[in-house]
């Protein structure tokens, strides 16, 4: 029996979801997904290549994304930025952003994360 080895290596992996995504979306949902794709286009997806990431994962309101090192450095870049556009809207979009550091399992299709060593909750 021959068993496929498995790379692995150390990352620091971004986890974001907008909050408040299902009421934004009950109260406005064309407008909250023009605005999420702007926001990604204009704020997101830019601080994700300055800071040397990549986005391994999307869904409808979250990302998954893997850094070497500038995790930290890039979610700041993104809440800064998001506080600032965000000013006197009481609609504006806002995102959770997890970091975890650890071994993750890379076998072509699946990316897993091991059990984190570190974890942080930036808001």
């Amino acid at each position: 029996m021959t068993s496929k080895r498995v790379e692995r290596q150390l990352a620091a992996v971004l986890a974001a979801d907008v909050a408040g995504y299902n009421r934004l979306m009950s109260v406005d949902e064309l407008g909250t997904l023009e605005g999420l794709k702007t926001v990604r286009g204009q704020v997101v997806d830019p601080a994700i290549a300055r800071h040397n990431g990549r986005t391994v994962k999307t869904t409808g309101d979250g990302m998954l994304v893997e850094f070497a090192v500038d995790d930290i450095t890039c979610a700041m870049a993104i809440q800064d930025e998001m506080e600032v556009r965000n000013k006197g809207s009481h609609r504006g979009i806002s995102f959770r952003i997890g970091i975890n550091i650890g071994d993750v399992i890379i076998d072509g299709v699946t990316y897993s994360a091991m059990a984190s060593t570190s974890h942080r909750h930036l808001h």
